[in-house]
This record gives structure tokens, C-alpha cells and sequence, in this order.
């Protein structure tokens, strides 16, 4: 149970009211709320550097973290605030390190010595609009550089992306579990709308298990010395590191996708859109759905792995897909390799710190609409006129179900 030191809320009170107040919805900025969350979660250490649109999450955790005897760091530089994190992480310490775009940048190097050395830690990127130093409006720019590796070498890392305050607070346990679980860095992305923006939130937190590691390095006093390194120079070796690497991210690929479906059980469209533009693309289907436009949402969680296959899997049965992101067009490049050509796949972005608005979605929809039946009428006809005259006994009503059916799954032959 969370204590009352710990939320500093509320009085003392006994366990049911205490669990009541636990319970009671408060209204929380989006970093503050992901700050308190990595510390109920049992964050160990925090290091970190001042940047918009993160600052306040560092802020937070100045005042909390020594309240609670924990570790909080103010470094240098962004570089010097990743690098002290690897070396706590290497003792089995819990981590944490958040920044923005810029910042994030900075720490590819980093990323990738804690990724070959087996390094586990959270880090949170409150993303906002580049390239270069940009400006502080909100973005998702950053999808290619969070979930293709960040840093040089074969890598990947888990990417959560929350789409309200709420869901942060949840994933944050979730991202320290999948650290210490893969023995991996875990990165929990959000644009800048979601760290700035307030909302009513539940306090309800979640700890998760503490792990014994046989591998942390804690004192060589009466065991075998361990070594935490992501160095070989020997081929073969360097090799056999790599190829377990891989074998551990098929294994997160099998295992700790996530995703989420509204509205999806009659649509004839989806939009697919995480983070601040799901939000957007809510209101559009609701507006769609008014004009008869039969469309649901397909949100990712995890950006890596990214849910590939259930999506494949509705593809099938749609007239076509609308992505909608907050960049010049990222993610949507992993969408067009799930469906493979099942059915279009169109995207509407905004760039520079603006973000679409309900109507521009609803256009980019009617658009996408609009050419999918064109599309259905052409093949519709072109099959009529291969076909010729119905033969006897044949009902022509079943060829128009026959191309109809067809199109639902992209026109695939």
C-alpha cells in the first residue's frame, strides 16, 4: 500500500481510508504524474538534465527523490546523465533517465553500450518538434530513432507509448518490469502535449517484484568476480554476443506486444495513430461514425515490438487504412509492411509542433473513402467486362458479392 509519505496528499488515515484517498482522482501534469509513478514503482536512481517539454518530471523527482533517501543526480549533460545511469543500473540499482528529443540524441551512445552490456533502465523521452533544436511544440518525430535502435549496432529496445496521463502512470511499472525482465533498456515515449497537458488521474501505483540478479555487480566478497562489458574484440565471440541479442528480441517480439482496438467490430476503415494523435482520431471516428463512415482505431502501446500481425490480421477485412502521426510520416512505414497490399494505406501529419485537428482527420478520411470505392468500382468493372455475359443459371448478384469481397481484402490475388 502506498504510504502517506510517499504521496503526500492526504493525512494518515486507516487502511480503508487510506486505500479511498489511494484511490481518489487528483489532477496531475503529465510529467509530475510519470515522475511520482517511476517512484512508486521503485525507482532507485534518477539522472537527468533540464529540457522543454521535460523539465518538470526532473523537477519533481528533485524534491521526491531526496524526501525518500533515493538517489537524484542534476548531470552535466545529457551525456553525462546516461553514462551515470549505466553505471547504476550495472549494480541492480532500479534507473531511471528522461530528457527530450535533443537530449535523447545526445544519449544513442549510451543506449547502446547498455543494450550490448545487458543493462537494464527506464528512459523517458518527452518528445518535441525537430529537426536540429526545433522548437518545444509537441512532436512524434522521434518513432524511427526510438524504435530502430537509437544508437549504432544491431539492436532494438521495448517502446511503450501511453496516450493519457493515466495509461503513463501504468506503463511506467510495466517499462521497469520489461527492463529487468529482457535485461534491456526500455523506452517510454510520449510527445509533448502528454507531458505539459493535466488531467484527472487515480493514484493507483504498482511496485513491481524485486529481482536477484546474478549478474549485478555488488562486491566480489566471497563469490567469483562478474563484469558487465559490451566489448569483444574477437569476432566470433562479438558474433555469439549478437546473435543472443536477437534471440532475446524475438523473444520480446513473441511475448510483449501491445495494442488496442475501439470501434473496430463493423469498420470498413481504420485509423491507426498512438499517443496524442489516437486522441484526435477518436474525435474524427466519432464524427465519421455521425456521416455513416464505418471506421475504429488501431492504437499501438508498444512501437517495438510493433503489433504487425494483428494488424495484418484486420487488414484483410478493411477498405483501407488512415495513419495519423504528429511527423512528416514515420510509423506509417511500419504499418504499409504489416498490410502488405492487403488495402491502402494513407497518412495525414502534421510537422514543426502542430497537431491535426478532428476535421483535417475527417477529411483525410473521406479522401481515403472516397478513392477506395473509385477503386472497387474500377476492378468492379474490369472484372464484368473480362467475365462478358452472364451464362446461363449464373446470378449476377454473385459476382458483384465475389468483387466486393475481394476488395475488403485489398484486391489480393
Amino acid at each position: 500500500m502506498t504510504r502517506e509519505k510517499e504521496i503526500r496528499m492526504a493525512p494518515q488515515f486507516g487502511d480503508a481510508q487510506a486505500e479511498a484517498n489511494r484511490r481518489a482522482r487528483v489532477l496531475m501534469k503529465g510529467n509530475e504524474a510519470m515522475a511520482e509513478a517511476a517512484i512508486q514503482a521503485g525507482c532507485d536512481a534518477y539522472f537527468g538534465y533540464p529540457i522543454t517539454p521535460q523539465a518538470e518530471l526532473l523537477e519533481w523527482m528533485a524534491r521526491r527523490m531526496p524526501e525518500l533517501g533515493r538517489v537524484f543526480v542534476q548531470a552535466e549533460s545529457e551525456l553525462g546523465a546516461i553514462n551515470m545511469a549505466l553505471g547504476a543500473a550495472a549494480t541492480g540499482a532500479r534507473v531511471m533517465v528522461s530528457s527530450s528529443s535533443p537530449g535523447i540524441s545526445l544519449m544513442a551512445e549510451g543506449m547502446s553500450y547498455m543494450a550490448g552490456s545487458g543493462t537494464p533502465m527506464v528512459l523517458v523521452n518527452v518528445m518535441r518538434a525537430g529537426p536540429g533544436l526545433g522548437g518545444i511544440g509537441p512532436s512524434q518525430s522521434d518513432y524511427f530513432q526510438a524504435t530502430k535502435g537509437h544508437g549504432h549496432g544491431d539492436y532494438r529496445v521495448p517502446v511503450l507509448a501511453p496516450a493519457s496521463i493515466g495509461e503513463a502512470m501504468e506503463l511506467m511499472a510495466t517499462a521497469f518490469e520489461l527492463a529487468e525482465r529482457y535485461r534491456t533498456p526500455v523506452m517510454l515515449v510520449a510527445d509533448g502535449i502528454l507531458g505539459q497537458a493535466m488531467e484527472p488521474v487515480e493514484l493507483r501505483f504498482r511496485t513491481p517484484e524485486r529481482r536477484a540478479f546474478d549478474w549485478a555487480l555488488t562486491g566480489a566478497s566471497g563469490r567469483p568476480a562478474r563484469i558487465i562489458k559490451s566489448i569483444d574484440l574477437q569476432p566470433e565471440i562479438l558474433e555469439k554476443r549478437n546473435l543472443a541479442l536477437q534471440h532475446k528480441y524475438r523473444e520480446i517480439a513473441r511475448r510483449e506486444v501491445r495494442w488496442e482496438s475501439w470501434r473496430l467490430e463493423d469498420a470498413e476503415f481504420a485509423i491507426v495513430a498512438y499517443g496524442t494523435a489516437a486522441r484526435v482520431a477518436r474525435s474524427a471516428i466519432a464524427r465519421a461514425r455521425e456521416r455513416g463512415i464505418k471506421v475504429g482505431l488501431f492504437r499501438p502501446i508498444t512501437l517495438w515490438p510493433f503489433p504487425e500481425r494483428e494488424l495484418a490480421r484486420l487488414s484483410r477485412h478493411l477498405h483501407g487504412i488512415l495513419t495519423v502521426e504528429l511527423s512528416s510520416g514515420q510509423m506509417v512505414e511500419d504499418v504499409r509492411l504489416a498490410v502488405e497490399g492487403r488495402c491502402p494505406v494513407a497518412f495525414h501529419g502534421r510537422m514543426g509542433g502542430m497537431v491535426p485537428t478532428p476535421d483535417e482527420v475527417l477529411g483525410a478520411l473521406k479522401a481515403l473513402s472516397a478513392k477506395a470505392t473509385r477503386t472497387r468500382e474500377s476492378e468492379h468493372h474490369v472484372q464484368m467486362v473480362g467475365r462478358g455475359a452472364p451464362t446461363p443459371g449464373h446470378n449476377e448478384s454473385d459476382v458483384g458479392a465475389g468483387v466486393h469481397a475481394g476488395a475488403r481484402h485489398g484486391g489480393r490475388r
